[in-house]
């Protein structure tokens, strides 16, 4: 099964924006994610529904962030992504007509709803600035400037 790696890529970019002053295109934004700038509008838009984004459309335009990030949670971003599934494990079928698969069903979905929950609960502890100051506090280690560059990674 493939997994879903928008929550993670999204947080990415957001942070790269975070130390940028300047907009920054849906095309920057795609090499970053190493994706089509299309998947970049169509995942911001959940962003610029929210609030967390603006955008500005022509020459010059592109993506700015507006929020404040000690304010926006991991459990903000996911859920402007549309609440993804968080499992890559699930029951085979919900509503089962055998006995069999209703037992395993029963066991399983339990432990399921917990993990989702504690999960969940995590995301809604990390904010974007601890995230952000995580960042830099790997770059201080590894002897690079206080922001992260807009032409390249930190590695």
């Amino acid at each position: 099964m493939k997994r879903d790696s928008r929550l993670s890529g999204v947080l990415h970019i957001l942070l790269h924006m975070a130390d940028r002053a300047e907009r920054v295109t849906s095309e920057e934004l795609s090499k970053m994610m190493a994706t089509n700038p299309v998947v970049i509008r169509r995942i911001m838009a959940g962003l610029r529904r929210q609030g967390y984004v603006q955008s500005e459309k022509g020459h010059g335009g592109g993506w700015t962030l507006v929020c404040d990030l000690s304010k926006v949670t991991l459990r903000d971003i996911y859920s402007a992504l549309g609440s993804p599934s968080l499992l890559a494990i699930g029951n085979r079928t919900e509503e089962p007509g055998c006995l069999v698969e209703e037992a395993v069903n029963a066991a399983l979905q339990p432990a399921f709803n917990d993990a989702e929950e504690m999960l969940l609960n995590r995301f809604g502890e990390v904010t974007l600035s601890m995230l952000k100051a995580d960042v830099q506090s790997r770059m201080k280690a590894r002897g690079k400037h206080r922001g992260v560059r807009k032409d390249a990674h930190a590695t």
